[in-house]
């Protein structure tokens, strides 16, 4: 038996741990990986515990004891700035998802003034969205016609809000976040751009002036809509259309080239809604193929808490629009908030950030509001204007707030046409050409999933595309365990490390023995394949030392760095590894397992069958061990390999 001549420390199995503390630490690792309370819970007087524990539920009360005039100074400009966006787009994008004008305005007022209490993001300017509306429409359109029965429509659009936020709420507070992020940043780009698009060409009914319209998303039934009416389009609209449009794009070319100009784009979706009116009202275009909003109920929002509807068959209806507009919210709202805080150097709780926005939500569906969520171009527009805290989302509330109680008669002349042209100039914007051609040169399968998010948008519909997103991101999830990667690993010369030799061209393999790196955890989805793929690499180095007339292989080390957990198929394959090993007279090597593995391990009574001396700290104590036994085995030994007893043929 081979004997560890250098005394090299021995792989320890970690203590057993009662099964119920080993469910709580897992549980906590999973849900409060952040440790959340960790201050609540180190604070002994019970008066700091309830001020921590409100701090940490209201971040306002976190950031509100340093406020200071000249961040109420900054946060008013942005404020003020926002509105001036937030109100026209509130307006296109209640237009866009089939509800009354005025509901955009309604959800730039409750919502806000709700995430500045309780959202953790300094810079989110919170409100509607384009792909939240046009999905909202595009579900409850398939069931129920805005027009024919628009109280229904409403009802079930605050109703499917409600169930939204209950969603996100439910999910913050169960601390499942991650659940939001199984669509994949590539899926992601897909899947907006899609709907970008699709957005975009829904708009041309608005820009041809046309009265009626395909209910349907996919880009073939939109331009057949289009063209089949070609004898209804309306210049006059058209024209109009073309030259805000061309001023929009035109401000928003000159912000991104001098961002200290950004007030330019922010103010350019107010101006052209202005200018758009005065145009109409002076020249009674209305009379002319362009079409106006009409009159705006003055006012704040009136309850609808009243108004939701759980009765069948709508309540299911209700239910599904809401949570798939809310996952899809969410998952926008975190990731902008997550990006401007990178910019800003400080972290923002995510789970905090679910909870604020299904509160928002709720409350929001109580009072007249749909869905809102953190667009990235008001908040683009926001972090810009120099924001300081959330009280920038107040002002903006407020200034909602002021246009509902006395300005929506103003309103009355806006042109359908100019709100068309605001929702194209903020959607292609949306589509990022760049984060697509990088992806390309990046990763070709990542490319390969944002063109099936984005082909399943446009050719089929908001829903298709969805699943598509999600579809491809598991199965990228599933790739990743399924197929994790394994390759042969060689000594850098003059070193003991040991790294893969596609990548280290100097590293060379060993005589005798071959080093296989797993790269993964090993569970019941790899299980087959790992056994089959060592087999192959076993199969490739014996080929390749009859051909160069070297020593045959005697030893397999499996380094085992990178395994972070196996589950029981996994033992049952290591095991299965070793029985076809010894069958053809090769030893099974372990190096550098992990506390989970050497747990499980010892627990199996694996350790007991490859035998204790024949697991390593490290791969260059696993292979000092085996060149050992390479250069003193004597020739056709009897012996059997049983535990830590090898048999050599030939060695």
């Amino acid at each position: 038996m081979c004997k560890r001549t250098l005394q090299h420390p021995q792989v320890e199995t970690p203590p057993p741990q009662p099964f119920l503390i080993s469910l709580k630490n897992t549980l906590n690792e999973i849900i409060f990986a952040d440790d959340p309370f960790r201050k609540i819970r180190n604070e002994s007087k019970t008066s700091k515990k309830i001020e921590l524990g409100l701090r940490h539920v209201f971040p306002i009360l976190e950031w509100a004891r340093g406020y200071n005039l000249e961040y109420l100074k900054s946060d008013v400009i942005s404020g003020i700035t926002i509105a001036s966006l937030a109100i026209p787009q509130g307006i296109s994008y209640a237009q866009l998802a089939n509800l009354p004008p005025i509901l955009g305005l309604y959800s730039s007022f409750v919502p806000p003034m709700v995430y500045a209490v309780m959202g953790s993001s300094r810079d989110l300017a919170v409100g509607t969205v384009a792909v939240a509306s046009l999905l909202t429409a595009a579900m409850l359109g398939k069931e129920v016609n805005a027009v024919e029965n628009p109280k229904l429509y409403l009802h079930l659009a605050f109703t499917a809000t409600f169930f939204a936020g209950l969603m996100q709420t439910c999910l913050g507070l169960l601390r499942l976040g991650f659940l939001v992020e199984i669509l994949s940043h590539a899926a992601s780009i897909g899947f907006m751009a899609g709907a970008a698009t699709v957005v975009c060409l829904q708009q041309l009914k608005g820009l041809l002036g046309l009265s009626h319209f395909t209910h349907s998303t996919d880009v073939i039934s939109v331009l057949g809509s289009i063209l089949s009416q070609s004898h209804m389009w309306r210049w006059e609209s058209g024209l109009l259309g073309c030259c805000f449009l061309f001023f929009l794009l035109t401000t928003k070319y000159i912000s991104n080239k001098r961002p200290k100009l950004f007030w330019i784009s922010a103010m350019a979706p107010l101006v052209s809604v202005i200018f758009g009116s005065l145009f109409v009202y002076f020249l009674h275009a209305q009379f002319h193929g362009i079409q106006i909003i009409g009159e705006l109920k003055k006012g704040i929002n009136p309850p609808s808490i009243t108004h939701l509807v759980f009765t069948s068959p709508y309540v299911t209806l209700a239910l599904k629009t809401g949570i798939i507009t809310g996952v899809i919210a969410l998952a926008e709202g975190i990731a902008v908030g997550r990006s401007f805080a990178m910019y800003k150097n400080y972290n923002i709780d995510g789970n905090k950030e679910m909870i604020a926005f299904g509160m928002m939500n709720i409350l929001g569906s109580f009072s007249s509001c749909y869905l809102t969520t953190g667009p990235f171009s008001r908040s683009a527009v926001n972090y810009n204007a120099g924001c300081k805290t959330a009280v920038s989302n107040v002002v903006m509330a407020v200034a909602a707030a002021v246009t509902l109680l006395f300005l929506t008669p103003l309103f009355y002349y806006t042109s359908l046409v100019v709100l068309s042209s605001i929702i194209i100039a903020a959607m292609l914007g949306v589509i990022d050409y760049e984060a697509v051609m990088h992806l390309w040169r990046l990763d070709k399968f990542d490319f390969f999933v944002c063109l099936s998010a984005f082909f399943g948008v446009v050719f089929g519909t908001i829903e298709i595309g969805l699943i598509l997103s999600v579809g491809m991101s598991v199965m990228r999830l599933l790739l990743f365990v399924g197929r994790p990667e394994i390759h042969v690993m060689g000594n850098i010369q003059n070193a003991e490390i040991y790294r893969n030799i596609e990548q280290y061209s100097q590293a060379t393999t060993l005589s005798g023995l071959i080093i296989l790196h797993i790269d993964g955890p090993i569970y019941f989805a790899n299980s087959s394949y790992l056994r089959d793929r060592v087999g192959r690499w076993i199969d490739e180095e014996d080929e390749r030392l009859r051909k160069r007339d070297e020593n045959s292989l005697q030893y397999i080390i499996l380094d085992m760095s990178a395994v972070g957990n196996i589950d029981t198929s996994g033992i049952s394959t290591l095991e299965e590894v070793n029985k076809i090993l010894r069958r053809r007279d090769l030893k099974l090597v372990i190096a550098n397992p992990g506390a989970e593995l050497m747990r499980k391990l010892s627990k199996s009574k694996f350790i007991d069958t490859i035998g204790k001396d024949w697991i390593h700290l490290t791969v260059a104590e696993a292979v000092s061990a085996c060149d050992l036994m390479l250069h003193t085995a004597k020739p056709d030994s009897p012996e059997k390999i049983s535990g830590g007893v090898p048999e050599f043929n030939n060695v």
